[in-house]
């Protein structure tokens, strides 16, 4: 693979990686204590004032409880994009974790996250 296209692999990651971090951010905070980990921002319930019903918390307990495989896809997503990068920088991109041949460059393109070729995916 040449220069040229890593540099552009690499750039594509990193707005990729930018705009995942935006959205968990929107309704997550990272975890300081475990590098890659974000933690869906919990309902804070005040108990006080008169228009906040039962129902309105058990809509806001719902919409956390939604939220909570959307931050993990996000997550993994994010992890891959992090491995990717990391491989770019070591000069192992491209090339299948598992057989060690090269990724078709048409799979890093639709993929550029991927770590197997097509043959060891399956």
């Amino acid at each position: 693979m040449s220069i040229f296209s890593l540099k552009k692999i690499k750039k594509e990651l990193e707005a990729k990686k930018n705009l995942i971090e935006q959205e968990l951010q929107r309704f997550a905070k990272k975890d300081e204590k475990l590098k890659g980990d974000w933690n869906t921002k919990f309902p804070r319930f005040n108990g006080s004032s008169g228009s906040y019903t039962l129902e309105d918390a058990a809509d806001e307990v719902e919409e956390y409880i939604t939220k909570l495989p959307i931050e993990h896809s996000l997550e993994t997503r994010l992890k891959d994009i992090d491995s990717a990068l990391e491989r770019i920088k070591k000069g192992k991109y491209g090339k299948c974790e598992k057989c060690g041949k090269a990724i078709p460059k048409e799979r890093l393109k639709v993929y550029p996250e991927a770590r197997l070729c097509l043959k060891c995916h399956r």
